[in-house]
């Protein structure tokens, strides 16, 4: 046995030095692997306790580092087309005085998704009965979009998430059309959401109505 070892020596070593590099990328493959998903930002928004449109819209950062909040856009779906309009220091009515970043596991609320139905409903001209609207126009779907700057990162990410409308006699229920938050981290996807930024800034995402 130790004589065939010894013969063999030179093709053990380097089986053995193969196998420390195999392990060594391995380990190294899963060290980058969990410095990306440290560093992934995630925003999350959520309904707070209610099912119906009186719920809270609550805003989380699930990041490991702090996300500031720099554009809230809500965006109205309804029979006769969309209303969107940015919603920051509008609507918004935040629980915990949010002004700087939001830091890792915090959170705040925007107020009620009536409240911002509402608030659509009213720039676009368009009269409420209780939660229904008035005459021949009916509420399909309102998604919040939210946009920020994740830690030293120049191009902004983003997160939205879409809410089906249906109502019924006394009230509007409320449910997410996904069952997460979809993310916009993606390279190609932080340049469309700068284009966002860029309409929003001339004022062309302030407030739009488009007919189908």
């Amino acid at each position: 046995m130790f004589g065939w070892l010894s013969q063999h020596s030179d093709i053990l070593s380097i089986f053995t030095t193969v196998g420390s590099i195999i392990i060594w990328l391995g380990f190294s493959q899963y060290l980058y692997m969990e410095m990306r998903r440290h560093r992934h930002p995630r925003l999350l928004i959520n309904v707070g306790k209610r099912k119906d449109i009186h719920a809270l819209c609550i805003i989380s950062n699930m990041s490991d580092e702090p996300v500031m909040i720099e554009y809230l856009i809500a965006e109205l779906e309804t029979s006769q087309g969309k209303i969107t309009q940015e919603i920051s220091g509008t609507v918004v009515s935040l629980s915990n005085s949010q002004q700087g970043p939001l830091g890792p596991d915090d959170f705040f609320h925007i107020g009620t998704f009536n409240r911002i139905i509402r608030h659509l409903a009213d720039g676009a001209g368009i009269e409420m009965d209780g939660h229904r609207p008035e005459g021949d126009v009916s509420f399909r779907s309102l998604t919040i979009r939210l946009v920020g700057v994740f830690g030293p990162e120049s191009l902004p990410i983003a997160a939205h998430r879409c809410f089906r409308l249906k109502p019924e006699e006394e009230y509007c229920v409320l449910s997410p059309a996904t069952p997460d938050t979809p993310q916009l981290t993606k390279r190609w996807q932080r340049h469309r959401v700068r284009k966002w930024i860029e309409e929003i800034n001339r004022g062309d995402a302030a407030f739009s109505r488009s007919a189908r």
